[in-house]
């Protein structure tokens, strides 16, 4: 708590800046070209040098696509150079993974309150933003290196095609206010929070990127930054709602209010806005006189708006669009019409009765073909039953117990039950993450035959693992290479699954994805994985891929393993 907090007053202390409002700096922004991963304004992507401060004049470092940080880090694209800092889209190749990088001198004005930022940032360790996961000073450079979220849209993306549905406005709201919230806790603050920093995921969550980084980068301060981080969120809101800039001049690709006529509610710059939701963004944009007016008192807090969230009734997703099907089209078929569509209702046409039904001496043939077919059929199968029971009788006369056949000219020989395989140990394997644990303290409930214990994931933001990674799992060690024929886990709660397997010749335990190969797959609460062929090895890997809600956290999802089960 406290290294955070204490970075936190870095960040103001140090930039050398004098505090700047919210509102001055969203003004100076609009709508770049869409790049699901940039942090830029107009000023950015203009060339010119952004807000004055120390640092503006410093050189960036002379990089280049293909340039190594760390002898892992392997710069792609550049898609900001500004005030003496540079912004990269590059590849992690030690991880196979997409990152974000921001690179300045390290005798940058602002390169020490960087890294303080970054580090007070990561620490956090919050889902909800998009995650700081190196921080470095090395070789004359300053680098800081974050999550690439590529199927993520910034909501000045989602805003070029219209304002956004009341369920999707009260979503966002409700989840960045809440991530903002927590961060003020732990004493960070954003002071850059844009529709360029608010990310949707495929999966409909809500990230927020450049806590706390994105001002040390350009040296932001407030005296007051829970009322800055709060007004920004009455913006995003409004925005949303209304597609429109709070403010008079244009941000964004969003065109600001009128000038001269001070701050309208959202309801009344647009029809049909949800009446509650306008004045959540009013009370969130603390215009004392527009709430004033309508007996609310304003927020200054994330805090304060997680609680008026709260209490508003609830917005339900609008009902999925239903297409009825065609009407069904009877099709009449008259005498001497075959083929063309019945005569129109009302026109006068002399109906022909139909003549009696004639039974040809072919359908008769017919009956009788399929009647002599199916006798010797049931004639056939009584006489394999008799044999089969004579053959059973002759080679034993213990009727409880089941035989295999011999020799293969009686039939299929009847299937063997495969015998339980001993799991001798088992780990948790996050090979994705920083810290690259998952619950490791209750491990060993997944395997105890106890189907009420269980091993739990942590939590995440959507079932996908909030697109931080590709899954977790655990990895069982059979004690010796042995025969594999199925294997069956039990979830608590729909989840899907893959079972992957070390080579035979592994002898010890791998510590790389990589190093299991995919055998089979499922979904459920009860799967049953079984190889398409025959498995030999000592080490299985079971994947967790997608997971079900947590039943008593809302809007959090877990895996969680009560049960698995190994047989030959």
């Amino acid at each position: 708590m406290a290294e955070r907090s204490t970075a936190a007053v870095d960040v103001a202390d140090n930039s050398g800046e004098q505090p700047l409002t919210a509102k001055a700096d969203q003004a100076t922004a609009d709508g770049v070209a869409n790049n699901p991963e940039r942090d830029t304004d107009s000023a950015e992507a203009q060339g010119s040098g952004g807000i004055d401060g120390p640092g503006q004049n410093a050189s960036p470092p002379e990089l280049h696509s293909g340039h190594k940080l760390a002898r892992r880090y392997r710069l792609e694209e550049c898609v900001t150079r500004l005030d003496g800092f540079s912004s990269w889209r590059a590849v992690d190749e030690k991880l196979r993974r997409a990152v974000g990088v921001h690179i300045l001198p390290a005798d940058h004005a602002r390169a020490r309150s960087v890294l303080a930022a970054a580090r007070s940032s990561a620490l956090l360790g919050d889902p909800r933003f998009v995650q700081v996961l190196d921080a470095v000073e090395e070789n004359d450079l300053v680098y800081v290196v974050h999550e690439w979220l590529p199927d993520a849209t910034e909501l000045t993306t989602l805003l070029t095609t219209g304002p956004l549905e009341p369920h999707d406005a009260y979503q966002m709201a409700s989840q960045i206010a809440s991530a903002m919230a927590a961060a003020h806790r732990e004493g960070l603050a954003h002071l850059r929070l844009n529709p360029n920093a608010v990310l949707r995921t495929s999966t409909g969550q809500w990230r927020i990127r450049g806590l706390a980084v994105n001002a040390a980068l350009r040296g932001i301060s407030s005296d007051t930054p829970q009322r800055t981080d709060t007004e920004a969120i009455g913006a995003l809101l409004y925005a949303a709602l209304t597609q429109r800039w709070p403010y008079e001049d244009d941000a964004y690709g969003l065109s600001g209010l009128p000038k001269d006529i001070g701050l309208i509610a959202p309801d009344q710059v647009r029809a049909g806005v949800h009446r509650g939701l306008s004045e959540l963004a009013m009370r969130a944009l603390v215009n004392d006189g527009a709430t004033a007016s309508r007996h609310e008192a304003p927020c200054t807090t994330p805090e304060e708006l997680v609680k008026v969230i709260g209490e508003m009734p609830r917005i339900r997703p609008p009902e999925p669009a239903f297409t009825a099907p065609p009407e069904y089209q009877r099709t009449t078929y008259q005498q001497g019409t075959y083929g063309r569509p019945a005569p129109h209702p009302g026109a006068t046409q002399p109906v022909t009765a139909p003549p009696p039904p004639l039974q040809s001496r072919t359908g008769k043939a017919l009956k009788w073909a399929v009647s002599a077919l199916l006798i010797a059929a049931l004639g056939l199968g009584s006489w394999q039953l008799a044999d089969a029971l004579m053959d059973r009788g002759d080679k034993s006369n213990d009727t409880n117990r089941t035989q295999t056949q011999q020799g293969g000219d009686k039939g299929p020989k009847a299937p063997t039950a495969g015998k339980p395989v001993a799991i001798e140990g088992a780990r948790d394997f996050d090979p994705f993450s920083t810290d690259q644990s998952e619950k490791p303290a209750d491990i060993d409930k997944a395997y105890d035959k106890d189907p009420s214990s269980y091993w739990q994931t942590d939590f995440y933001l959507g079932p996908k693992f909030g697109n931080l990674k590709s899954g977790v799992g655990v990895i069982l060690d059979l004690g010796k290479v042995q025969q594999v024929g199925k294997v069956k886990i039990v979830f608590k709660g729909e989840t899907s699954v893959e079972l992957r397997a070390a080579g035979p010749g592994t002898t010890s335990e791998p510590t790389s994805f990589d190093a299991f190969g995919k055998v089979a797959s499922g979904s459920g609460t009860s799967v049953t994985l079984q190889p398409g062929k025959q498995l030999k090895t000592q080490y299985l890997l079971v994947w967790l891929t997608q997971l079900p809600p947590a039943p008593d956290e809302p809007g959090h999802w877990r895996g969680r393993v009560a049960d698995i089960k190994v047989t030959s």
